[in-house]
């Protein structure tokens, strides 16, 4: 009956914001929500935002319908809505908010389900004592979900990476939900993997509507109190590792290029083109192509998270099951290969760029210069990159 109950919020809000997302894209042209090419943008032509809007209206609608109207589901959606329309204001505004202020507005919003008791007060891991929070629950909440929001927020740079990556992370936060008997967060996960994939319909290659802040931001909100409500509130031994498995890849990519950042004395809320999609950009691979790799990364880290929660690699002793750990070790190998597959095609293709345009100044042939390239990545003599400041 739950999983029923998930299938049709899946179902109701992805039919609402299939229709409501070009209505969306009519009123961003209406109040000035453009977002205009720059010089780091993928996208070539002006293209509206306030996607956000559809996505929250899929959203609600379907928690209207389909989960308890409970404290804490209020305090959910009234985060999801303040969030959106902070989102919104900043899209909507001529160089967006000021980042401290938008900032501000995230810890806001995140204040309200945390207010309706949307918080973690222990984590529960393998082979130790559950280790309780205390008063450290609420802040550590609070940072949390801003953090989960920016992540996603930066993922959102290409037609199509955002949306898809958050509907498979919400499918996949659905399952181990519903698994769990956490029925409300498996519903509401279902709901907003529904939402992304509606508006999904309108955002992937060639994009004609973006979610915006008030989508990203939105999607960020919502996975954490996902997380938070169907996974860390749960007595699963791994359940701290189930939202860190799959948010992986923006979270990866945030980490990444704040560490530029730093590296480089930038302000970690500045704009430039070292996320994962830019650089899969600047080797030459299409907004598709890039997405489509990066959705395949994504669906193999998920399916280590399914694997952790569904394979019974070991008893309620501990003790490990041969068989079943060869599977369990199968879908980490899967995922580590994934993971090591696309550094590789990230640093060799890079260097390939790079030593390509170095080679054509000696006036080399181009059988030549492919040649050289061959060898140097074959045998590794070639000089370390020089990353761009």
């Amino acid at each position: 009956m739950h999983d029923l109950d998930a299938l049709w919020a899946f179902l109701v809000a992805g039919a609402v914001a299939l229709v409501l997302t070009p209505l969306a894209a009519r009123l961003a042209h209406r109040v000035g929500a453009i977002d205009r090419p720059r010089e780091r943008s993928l996208h070539d032509s002006p293209t509206p935002s306030l996607g956000g809007l559809a996505i929250l209206a899929g959203v609600l609608a379907a928690g209207a319908a389909f989960l308890p109207w409970s404290g804490e589901t209020r305090g959910i959606l009234g985060g999801a809505a303040a969030i959106t329309l902070i989102g919104a204001i900043d899209d909507t505004l001529e160089g967006g908010l000021p980042p401290f202020v938008k900032l501000a507005g995230q810890f806001a919003a995140a204040a309200i389900p945390v207010a309706a008791d949307v918080r973690v007060e222990n984590i529960t891991l393998p082979f130790v004592e559950p280790l309780d929070l205390g008063d450290w629950g609420v802040a550590l909440t609070l940072f949390g979900m801003v953090a989960v929001m920016n992540v996603v927020n930066f993922t959102d740079g290409v037609d199509g990476l955002a949306a898809g990556v958050c509907t498979i992370a919400a499918v996949t936060f659905a399952v181990i939900a519903l698994s769990l008997d956490r029925v409300e967060a498996g519903v509401l996960a279902a709901a907003v993997a529904g939402a992304s994939v509606g508006f999904l319909r309108h955002n992937f290659h060639p994009a004609s509507i973006f979610m915006g802040d008030s989508g990203s931001n939105l999607l960020g909100l919502l996975l954490a109190t996902i997380a938070i409500q169907g996974v860390l509130k749960t007595a699963a031994v791994v359940a701290l590792f189930f939202p860190l498995v799959i948010l992986a890849v923006p979270a990866l990519d945030a980490t990444f290029v704040v560490a530029k950042r730093i590296k480089y004395r930038r302000p970690v809320y500045s704009a430039d083109r070292w996320h994962f999609h830019h650089r899969f950009a600047d080797i030459g691979f299409s907004a598709r192509r890039t997405v489509l790799y990066l959705y395949g990364w994504t669906v193999s880290l998920a399916a280590l998270a399914l694997a952790l929660r569904f394979v019974p690699y070991s008893d309620s002793d501990g003790q490990l099951n041969a068989g079943w750990t060869i599977v369990m070790a199968s879908f980490g190998l899967a995922a580590v290969a994934a993971s090591v597959y696309l550094v590789l095609v990230l640093e060799i293709l890079k260097f390939s760029r790079w030593r390509e345009r170095q080679l054509r100044k000696e006036a080399l042939s181009e059988a030549a210069i492919e040649a050289e390239i061959e060898r140097e990545v074959e045998t590794g003599e070639f000089e370390s990159l020089q990353q761009p400041r």
